[in-house]
């Protein structure tokens, strides 16, 4: 018998019902389209590309809603022999992210004998953003508190709960159905990423949350649907649809050329702290240029000045197995011995046994220095300046 009672399987075989299709202004790219609002029509001239990441995604959410529903005895159909990205890693992550999951409702039945759980729920937040919904990975509500958590399998960003406001609209759209039904005071929202090592939680009234929808959400989404509002660059711009067309992206990143290339040196200390607010996002625009420009003139576009060739080729073999047999029976060793990295190591032994084995072997040495913004949340290193006051 299932721990989930007969409510919360309704909800979710409704969600499994429907035909999948994306909002305009979905809870995904609400970071995008909440501080660039007209960015929402810009790009919706512009097809969808999938990438290997999101398919990887795509999979590693499959085998995590699996692996949840197995730790609480609802019935379903093992998916894996249908993954194309299934691996090792990304079993260790959907196990820990439903061992996680279990903890979460463990505290929760602390002070609720019968909470709601909801498995890849679709979440609708139309009551403040027009034609508003997402699928909320897992909803827990108890007496008194909403759990939204999300699963990033991504390792490249690292994800913070903190005024996400996926995680705040996937909020919303759960307090739609159940406000009135349980009596929630709080708002927890976690975003589990395994990759990164990263479990980040952020807990709010539920007045906070109101009042964000009524004051940021609501007048904000309203000029994104009708395409209206300010232009803005910044981080959310590599999300874009229209990040290579973009006139207002192509302005912002060209503004570095009034330095002329000047020589470091003669920089003013104002100049340099500018030039390193945009520097990340210069390379990145660039990058989306030269990507663009070399798709299209694979596919016939001819540019003024340029011309597609052939790149570097490395040499292969066309049958490694076959190669190996041969060298062998020669009398020759053909393959390589080396000690296995860390990581797969650990993967060869498993987390306890390494610990236990070699722990004792292993060192991390200090990283090369990095200059990021005040906001980065490492530690400051110690630099030659401080050094210097310190032996003073």
């Amino acid at each position: 018998m299932s721990r989930i009672n007969k409510l919360e399987l309704v909800a979710e075989e409704e969600v499994s019902g429907m035909a999948v299709k994306h909002a305009l202004l979905s809870a995904s790219s609400s970071h995008r389209w909440l501080n660039c609002p007209p960015s929402a029509r810009l790009g919706e001239g512009y097809a969808d590309k999938s990438s290997d990441f999101a398919a990887e995604g795509t999979d590693a959410h499959t085998l995590c809603e699996y692996r949840l529903k197995q730790a609480l005895d609802i019935e379903c159909e093992n998916p894996i022999e249908n993954l194309t990205w299934y691996n090792e890693e990304m079993e260790e992550c959907a196990s820990g992210y439903a061992v996680y999951a279990l903890e979460v409702l463990a505290e929760v039945k602390r002070t609720c004998n019968n909470p709601v759980v909801l498995i890849e729920q679709r979440l609708d937040y139309s009551k403040y953003v027009k034609d508003g919904f997402g699928t909320g990975d897992l909803v827990i509500i108890g007496d008194g508190i909403l759990h939204i958590i999300d699963y990033k399998h991504g390792c490249g960003v690292l994800v913070e709960a903190e005024s996400n406001p996926q995680m705040m609209l996937y909020a919303l759209g759960a307090l739609s159905l159940y406000d009135g039904i349980y009596d929630i005071d709080t708002v927890s929202m976690t975003i589990y990423q395994p990759r990164r090592a990263n479990i980040s939680t952020c807990t709010m009234p539920k007045d906070t949350l109101y009042a964000w929808a009524d004051e940021v959400l609501i007048p904000t989404a309203e000029l994104a649907f009708s395409g209206k509002g300010e232009f803005n660059c910044g981080e959310w711009c590599q999300f874009c649809k229209a990040k290579v067309d973009c006139r207002e992206r192509a302005n912002f990143n060209m503004e570095l050329a009034k330095y002329e290339f000047a020589e470091p040196p003669l920089l003013a200390d104002e100049e340099i702290e500018e030039i390193l607010g945009k520097l990340d996002g210069l390379v990145s625009w660039a990058n989306d240029i030269k990507d663009y420009a070399l798709s299209a003139a694979v596919s016939g576009k001819e540019w003024s000045g340029w011309k597609v060739v052939e790149g570097r080729s490395i040499r292969k073999y066309t049958n490694p197995n076959e190669v190996a047999a041969l060298v062998g029976a020669e009398g020759y060793d053909p393959y390589e011995h080396k000690l296995l990295g860390i990581t797969e190591m650990q993967k060869l032994l498993g987390k306890a046994k390494f610990e236990k084995l070699l722990g004792g072997y292993i060192e991390k040495p200090q990283g090369k220095p990095t200059l990021v913004p005040e906001s980065d949340k490492r530690p400051a290193m110690n630099t030659a300046k401080n050094d210097f006051k310190e032996d003073n």
